[in-house]
C-alpha cells in the first residue's frame, strides 16, 4: 500500500498543546490505546464482508489501524482526520505495513462538502471513534456525515460506534474522573455518560436508515498503571479536564480510579462493551 497525505482545510493543534506534546499523545494512542478497539473493527468488517470491492471512507481515522485491517481484506481505503499528529503516524504505519495493493489516501482536515472537488464515490463509511461520551461529539459527527453521504453510492453502509451501557463498561467509572473535574470547575466539553440512543439519533439527523446493530466486547488491558494512564489520556476524553486544571492532577485522579482494576502482577484489566449501528445512505 502506498499512502499519500493530502492537506484539505487542515487544522492545527490547540495553542495550549505543544507539537511535542501532541505527537507524544498520538504515539500513546497508536501504541497503547488503539488496539483495544480491534475486536470492534474485526466484527464490523466480518459482518459487512469487506473485500476487494469495498471502497471505504474512514471518518476520524486516527493513526490508521482500522484502515490497515480493511486493506488486508482487499479494500480500497481513504481516511480523514483533523489530528495531524495521528495522521502522520497513520502515514508511517500504512507505508511500513504493506497491506493491500491499492493506494491509500489520508486527508488532513475536514471532508469537502458535496459538490466540491474531492475523493469518492464510496460504498462504506466508518466512524470508529466511539461517540456519546463527550459534549458535542454527536454534533460534530453529524456534520461530517453530511459531507460523507454526498460522496457515497446510494444504499452504502455507514457504521457508527459508541460505548455500551455504563454498567457493562468498567472504564466508565474511570472516565467519570473527567466529568467530575469539569463539573467541579464548571468547564465546557467534559465527559458525559453515553445515552442508549446516541447512535440512532445521529443516524436520524443524517437522514440514514438503520439496518442492523451489534455489541462487541473490547476489554482494555494494560501492561502497568503508567501505560493505562497514558492510554486513557490519549483518547481525548480528558482534554477539557486537563485544560481547566493541570495534567498532574488529572493523572493522579485517573491512577486512583484505576486501582480496583489492577491485578497482582501489576497489569490493569477493564472489561467493556461497545455498540455499533449499521445504517444505509438514501
Amino acid at each position: 500500500m502506498t499512502p499519500t497525505l493530502v492537506r484539505h482545510r487542515p487544522r492545527t493543534a490547540p495553542a495550549a498543546e505543544s507539537s511535542a506534546q501532541a505527537y507524544a499523545r498520538a504515539r500513546d494512542w497508536a501504541e497503547i490505546q488503539e488496539r483495544m478497539l480491534v475486536p470492534l473493527y474485526e466484527a464490523v468488517y466480518e459482518r459487512l464482508e469487506i473485500d476487494a470491492g469495498t471502497r471505504l471512507l474512514g471518518l476520524g481515522c486516527g493513526s490508521g489501524l482500522a484502515l490497515v485491517i480493511a486493506a488486508t481484506r482487499g479494500a480500497q481505503v481513504t481516511g480523514f482526520d483533523t489530528d495531524r499528529a495521528r495522521l502522520d503516524l497513520a502515514l508511517e504505519r500504512m507505508a511500513q505495513d504493506g497491506a493491500g495493493n491499492a493506494p491509500a489516501q489520508l486527508y488532513d482536515g475536514d471532508l469537502p462538502a458535496a459538490g466540491e472537488p474531492g475523493p469518492g464515490p464510496y460504498n462504506l463509511i466508518t466512524a470508529f471513534q466511539p461517540i456519546g461520551c463527550s459534549a458535542g461529539d454527536t454534533e460534530g459527527l453529524t456534520a461530517a456525515l453530511a459531507a460523507a453521504v454526498g460522496r457515497s453510492e446510494r444504499g452504502s453502509a455507514v457504521v457508527l460506534t459508541g460505548w455500551g451501557p455504563p454498567e457493562r463498561c468498567a472504564t466508565s467509572g474511570v472516565l467519570r474522573v473527567a466529568g467530575r473535574l469539569t463539573e467541579r470547575l464548571r468547564a465546557a466539553g467534559g465527559w458525559r455518560p453515553a445515552d442508549r440512543d446516541d447512535l440512532e439519533d445521529v443516524a436520524a439527523r443524517a437522514g440514514l436508515k438503520p439496518d442492523g446493530s451489534g455489541r462487541v466486547a473490547c476489554p482494555f488491558g494494560y501492561a502497568d498503571l503508567d501505560s493505562a494512564v497514558r492510554g486513557l489520556l490519549s483518547t481525548g476524553l480528558y482534554d477539557a479536564a486537563v485544560r481547566e486544571t493541570d495534567g498532574e492532577q488529572v493523572e493522579k485522579e485517573i491512577a486512583e480510579a484505576l486501582h480496583p482494576y489492577r491485578r497482582r502482577d501489576g497489569t490493569v484489566w477493564m472489561p467493556n462493551v461497545f455498540r455499533y449501528l449499521i445504517a444505509r445512505t438514501p
